[in-house]
């Protein structure tokens, strides 16, 4: 188990490597597209390499973190070819005798990989402004210069939430219309609630008043639904306040 590590730690230790150009990244840990360890093309089956795109988009990061993204270019720079053509993967292991295949050469991917080359023209740009080129303001004012606390916890019958922080209200989501019985002391009372539309096409939800509930507090509920004949889901649901 890994524990006291963030994302980014994370990430780097399973998923970068030190080429001699610089830092490259995979895709995922057991990514299979790529060529075969001992260089073989891929047929189904393969090891995924390092990718120089990864290169960029962590050079993004840096720079949305108040970092310097110069490295990161300068890297790529250097994973370009003599035709200044960058690949899709960059073979990343031990180099395979009587092949083409050193650490930090291309792989037989594409090349040039038209994405890749964007990402590097990204980079420029945002590097040379101080910020995302393509950065979306609307939403950069709303979750970073004046973000909103959060006060709802969605549920869904495919996104069944079973702990909501205190203070949050239960909003639950529904794909047709219903009355939800709900109680917050094992049934000994409960309440009726019919569904309102949300003013989205199909969807209908109800928000029970969860943040009057203390820590460990539970809710449970069911629904009836609203057909020809009201039919009760026949099951009951519950969130704990954490």
């Amino acid at each position: 188990m890994l524990e006291h590590c963030d994302t980014l730690e994370v990430i780097d230790a399973v998923l970068r490597r030190d080429l001699p150009q610089g830092h490259c990244w995979r895709r995922y840990n057991h990514d299979a597209y790529g060529q075969k360890d001992d260089g073989q093309a891929y047929d189904g089956t393969g090891v995924g390499r390092s990718w120089p795109i990864l290169t960029g988009e962590r050079g993004h990061y840096e720079l949305a973190a108040g970092r310097d993204a110069l490295p990161f270019i300068t890297t790529l720079e250097k994973m370009a070819n003599e035709g200044g053509m960058i690949a899709e993967q960059l073979w990343d292991a031990d180099p395979v005798a009587g092949s083409k295949f050193t650490c930090g050469s291309p792989t037989g991917s594409a090349m040039p990989l038209c994405w890749s080359h964007a990402e590097y023209l990204s980079l420029v740009r945002s590097h040379r402004d101080g910020l995302f080129f393509d950065r979306i303001d609307p939403a950069h004012a709303r979750y970073v210069l004046d973000p909103h606390p959060h006060t709802h916890e969605i549920w869904t019958l495919r996104h069944q939430t079973r702990r909501i922080p205190e203070g949050r209200t239960l909003r639950i989501i529904l794909a047709a219309p219903a009355t939800c019985r709900w109680t917050f002391d094992g049934w000994k009372t409960h309440t009726d609630t019919p569904a309102s539309e949300c003013g989205l096409p199909g969807l209908w939800h109800f928000d029970l008043p969860t943040p009057e509930l203390t820590p460990t507090a539970i809710i449970e509920w069911t629904f009836c639904w609203e057909e020809d004949e009201p039919r009760w889901e026949g099951r009951n649901f519950q969130v704990t306040v954490a």
